[in-house]
Parts: C-alpha cells; sequence; structure tokens
C-alpha cells in the first residue's frame, strides 16, 4: 500500500514534467525537423528531472514549510519588532542564495555581459533586495499596515530609478525578481508570514499574511537597479 502510494506521488510529479519535455520533441524533430543529439542521456535526463523534483518537493512539504510555519507563529514570543525584522531579512536573504532559477539567470547575465557582470555579485545583490522586502513584509504584518501604503511608495522608487539605470539592468532586475520566487523562498516565506499573521491578534491572516512574495519581488527589483547605478558611478 505504502509502495503504490510513493508511485503515486511520483507520477504526480511525472506528470508536470512529460508534457513540457514532449512539447519541446515535437518542436525539435517534427516542426524544426533537427535530431536529438544525445537521446539516451536526454531519457536519463528527464527521469533524473522527474526523481529530482519529486523528492525536492517532497522534502519541502515535510520540512521546510511546516518549520517556517512554526518559526512564524511563533517568532512573535520575542517581542522585539526590530529583531523579529532583522530575522526576516535574514532569513529572506540566505533563502534566495539558494534558489537554482536565480543561480542559472546569473551565468547567463555573466556569459552574455562576458563577465562585466559577475554572477556571485548579481546573486547577492537580489538576495539583499529580496530580504529587504521580506523585512519590510513583516514589518507591514507586525503594525498591521494596509498593503496599497507600503507597495505604492516603493514602486514610485522603481519609476524615479529607470531613467537613470543603464537599460540592460532595468530588465535584469525584472527577470531577477521572477527568479527568486522559487520552489525555496516561496514555501518558506510564505509560511512564516502567515504563521506570523496567525499568531498576532487584530490581524487578519487572509489580508496581512499575503503580499509579502510581490514586496520581495519589489525589493529585487530595486537592489538590482541600485547595482545598475552602482556600476554607472
Amino acid at each position: 500500500m505504502r509502495m503504490i502510494e510513493i508511485l503515486r506521488d511520483i507520477w504526480g510529479t511525472a506528470k508536470t514534467v512529460l508534457p513540457l519535455a514532449m512539447i519541446l520533441v515535437i518542436l525539435q524533430v517534427i516542426v524544426l525537423k533537427k535530431p536529438i543529439k544525445n537521446l539516451r542521456e536526454f531519457i536519463i535526463g528527464i527521469l533524473l528531472s522527474i526523481a529530482g523534483l519529486h523528492f525536492f518537493l517532497k522534502g519541502v512539504f515535510m520540512s521546510i514549510l511546516p518549520l517556517g510555519d512554526s518559526v512564524g507563529g511563533n517568532i512573535a514570543i520575542l517581542d522585539n519588532k526590530l529583531l523579529i525584522v532583522a530575522i526576516s531579512l535574514v532569513i529572506g536573504y540566505l533563502g534566495t542564495l539558494v534558489e537554482p532559477a536565480l543561480k542559472t539567470l546569473a551565468l547567463e547575465v555573466e556569459e552574455v555581459s562576458v563577465g562585466a557582470i559577475p554572477n556571485k555579485v548579481l546573486i547577492h545583490a537580489v538576495a539583499i533586495g529580496f530580504g529587504l522586502g521580506m523585512g519590510i513584509g513583516v514589518w507591514k504584518i507586525i503594525n498591521n499596515i494596509s498593503f496599497i501604503k507600503i507597495v505604492i511608495p516603493l514602486i514610485f522608487v522603481i519609476i524615479l530609478l529607470i531613467p537613470f539605470v543603464p537599460k540592460e539592468f532595468v530588465s535584469i532586475a525584472m527577470d531577477s525578481a521572477s527568479a527568486t520566487t522559487g520552489p525555496v523562498n516561496i514555501p518558506l516565506n510564505m509560511a512564516i508570514a502567515v504563521g506570523l499573521a496567525k499568531s498576532l491578534e487584530n490581524v487578519d491572516p487572509l489580508t496581512s499574511g499575503f503580499g509579502i512574495i510581490g514586496l520581495t519581488s519589489i525589493g529585487a527589483v530595486i537592489s538590482v537597479m541600485v547595482l545598475g547605478l552602482l556600476t554607472r558611478i
């Protein structure tokens, strides 16, 4: 019975990977009429992708998600708003460093820019912005501040920065923000935010616990744009 459940879970993961792989194969072989260079390696890679994604998601839901919810629910006992925000900032920063999508983007940027934008510099810049966004989001939850009062000033900051930032950094900033919303940051930071909102009195978890991922993405955009300003200076 246990084996059947495991196989069912693996098949559930496979159903998300195989359609994409099939579409790419059809485009490559039938539409573009190009052969798959190494069929054996391709098949092994698909199997490894399914297995890796399955175990990764299983691990996240067994460890990071419940732990993040527990931390968020209990962190309020520190009774120090600045300390809670600082801890949230560090968690957001460290969580971003783990994101595989961000590492891939940073390597692509380094390659296209011929080393002018080192991948580690970009990764840490994004991580700092994400952490700051996480800290701002937690501050919003703790003080029960309206989301609009936080997000509109931040959007104005982005609008003001755009004319002064090298245009390539504007595009990189937007993609960097998307790359941070991966399988590590989303469950971890969402669990902390919702857990914290549920533990506070007079705070609605539905309106206060959500929106924090948007703030972290905005923080990442701003930090990359600031990096662009520093390169221009």
